[in-house]
């Protein structure tokens, strides 16, 4: 049995794969991956995003500014996001909110998360939201703002279970990474066997968060040296997710093309 796997989440176009984005699409496919959505996380890579999906039908492109980037906007930002959502069937982000990351300011983030959300309610696009260390905030945020009527996707959720229900409610979605397959990562783990099945999405942020080591294909920054994730590891994350879950992979992997069809439908 051939199953289908849907990437909710990855950077395809990040600059750590070296120009090796055919080769990678091409184990994709060879790996049952029928679409992904691949995530701009600035104006500079907005246009290589356009390319892959211009290039390749299961490439769903999505374009956003994510809080680690703020600070290179040019004044035209909003105009520019603007002009790629116009480009071709599109989602919106990576975008959010972020107290983690050292050294990097708050103010403004709040501005420009709720700008770009309320474009993806505009026009009722999916929109893929970063959050880390500041769920409270989002939650209050996605209360009194406009959202889109299909919903939205809390990438790599790392919340409290007990705000799960408060998020459905507004229309999230949850995407499970391989990263949260690490020992160290219990409580995330027991979060995701409490989301709706209806509401649970996969993704593996290639290149980033990856599975533990010696699980799934190996690939490495061709500039350093350092492993990264290969966006073929779907399948494996998958298998993590069904054994999360207690289900078969076919079974789960029937959920979450239902899942991804509603969240993406007519991109």
């Amino acid at each position: 049995m051939n199953l289908r796997f849907y990437d909710a989440h990855n950077h395809l176009q990040d600059d750590r794969f070296g120009g090796r984005q055919e080769e990678l699409l091409l184990a994709c496919r060879q790996a049952g991956v029928v679409r992904m959505v691949v995530n701009g996380a600035c104006e500079e890579d907005w246009p290589q995003v356009l390319a892959l999906a211009k290039a390749h039908p299961e490439v769903l492109p999505s374009f956003g500014y994510h809080p680690w980037y703020l600070q290179e906007r040019t004044p035209q930002w909003r105009e520019n996001l603007v002009q790629f959502l116009d480009q071709a069937p599109s989602a919106v982000g990576e975008i959010g909110l972020d107290r983690w990351k050292p050294g990097l300011p708050y103010e403004g983030q709040e501005e420009a998360f709720i700008g770009q959300l309320r474009i993806a309610a505009e026009r009722d696009l999916p929109v893929s939201i970063h959050c880390l260390q500041v769920w409270g905030r989002m939650l209050e945020i996605l209360k009194a703002e406009p959202r889109p009527a299909r919903g939205f996707l809390l990438h790599s959720y790392g919340g409290p279970v007990e705000m799960v229900k408060s998020f459905v409610g507004l229309g999230a979605y949850f995407s499970l990474p391989g990263y949260y397959a690490h020992e160290r990562k219990e409580r995330q783990r027991e979060t995701f066997r409490q989301i709706p099945l209806e509401r649970l999405l996969i993704e593996t942020d290639a290149p980033d968060q990856m599975l533990p080591p010696g699980q799934g294909k190996e690939l490495a920054d061709l500039a350093t040296g350092q492993p990264i994730n290969h966006p073929a590891n779907l399948a494996v994350v998958y298998e993590f997710a069904a054994g999360l879950r207690g289900i078969p992979v076919a079974e789960l992997a029937g959920q979450m093309e239902e899942n991804f069809l509603r969240l993406f439908s007519g991109l």
